[in-house]
């Protein structure tokens, strides 16, 4: 008895250690990035349910979030009370577009731990996304726990410059500033802050401040060209609007722009090559808007209209038959009289004898005969 009590604990002995190897080994694949064998390593343990989370996050670390996101809720659910798994999951639903259930999973943990400011953090990001009003609350809640978390400072900043609250921008901005000063997503907003207070002046040193530390986008480099405008400084106001065409070519407006800025330097023969650039680059056919818009003018039945419309469209591409065409048929609806419709449809058809139109031609001109027939013998009896 004692000798096979003996032998069953060394044989439980024995796999324990195997067991313990196996783990070991996963572990060390995990480690150095051998993800999928360490999935592999640990779906051959006996207690697989005890690394669950190290097969989610092995999942994770790959890109199988369906996969990830099935172990870490089987886990979740078997272990509630461990928050720092249930952070990762939220995280992952957050990052898979699951933001309901990232949203009850993140309010869960706030309710566990509410002096976490990322907890609310993270809930904001997630109401934010579902168009939820109450983010806003869940930023502050982050910012009055940690008035250093400069993520929740640049969302509060960012809500009241939507809305406008100009001293409020700048009070969470400047108390970001203090703990990161170079930290250009609020630099970034108090140059816009200023800017749509009219403090061009004020708005340029911070909008400077950004392209010193070496920020440049198409957004900065106009809005910057709008102050220097705005203080006279036409020199640099060119500058900076030559930069937005490097970023948009197609800028058109930029050019007539600059065109205005060396008007204002009485640089006349840079405002003409400008303005005369702008003027070629909108010498550009406009039939087809013309066109849409006659559609939505006969759609309300307003033909008067519309057919003024298709002689603009007509006048900025005299080649386009199906501007012609389109105009043809909107008289037709327009006008009453047959024997007019009916010149105009042969008067079409001798112009222009071949094309998509011509069925429709030939079977609308029988149509009118018909009835100018039945009129006019109507009109004998």
């Amino acid at each position: 008895m004692i000798r096979t009590s003996l032998l069953l604990l060394l044989i439980l002995s024995f796999k324990t250690e195997a067991q313990t190897s196996v783990l070991n080994i996963a572990d060390s694949l995990y480690a150095y990035g051998n993800y999928s064998k360490a999935i592999e390593q640990y779906k051959t343990l006996e207690n697989q349910s005890e690394v669950f989370d190290k097969i989610a996050r092995a999942y994770t670390a790959i890109g199988n979030y369906d996969e990830a996101l099935k172990y870490y809720k089987i886990k979740v659910e078997a272990t509630p009370k461990n928050m720092l798994l249930k952070y990762e999951y939220a995280k992952l639903l957050s990052k898979t577009k699951k933001y309901e259930t990232a949203a009850h999973v993140f309010n869960n943990l706030v309710s566990m731990d509410n002096k976490n400011p990322n907890y609310h953090y993270e809930l904001g990001l997630v109401l934010e996304q579902l168009k939820d009003s109450t983010a806003i609350h869940s930023f502050l809640s982050a910012y009055d726990l940690d008035q250093t978390y400069q993520k929740a400072i640049y969302k509060v900043a960012k809500y009241y410059l939507k809305k406008r609250k100009h001293q409020f921008v700048n009070k969470y901005i400047d108390k970001g500033l203090e703990t990161y000063a170079n930290n250009v997503k609020l630099i970034g907003l108090k140059a816009q802050n200023y800017y749509w207070q009219q403090y061009y002046r004020k708005a340029v040193i911070w909008f400077e401040k950004l392209i010193e530390l070496g920020e440049s986008s198409e957004f900065i480099h106009e809005k910057l060209s709008v102050c220097y405008y705005k203080i006279y400084e036409f020199e640099k106001a060119i500058e900076q609007r030559k930069l937005v065409l490097k970023y948009n070519k197609n800028d058109v407006a930029s050019l007539y722009v600059i065109g205005t800025y060396y008007y204002e330097l009485n640089d006349f023969i840079n405002a003409e090559k400008y303005i005369k650039q702008f003027l070629a680059s909108k010498d550009l056919p406009l039939d087809a808007e013309y066109s849409k818009l006659a559609n939505i003018l006969n759609r309300q039945k307003k033909y008067s209209e519309s057919i003024e419309i298709l002689k603009k469209a007509i006048k900025e591409n005299p080649d386009n038959k199906g501007t012609h065409f389109f105009l043809l048929v909107t008289k037709d609806a327009y006008y009453a009289d047959l024997d007019t419709k009916l010149e105009m449809y042969n008067k079409f058809k001798k112009k222009y004898p071949s094309g998509f139109h011509t069925e429709y031609i030939d079977r609308r001109i029988s149509e009118l005969r018909e009835e100018k027939f039945m009129k006019d013998g109507v009109k004998s009896n």
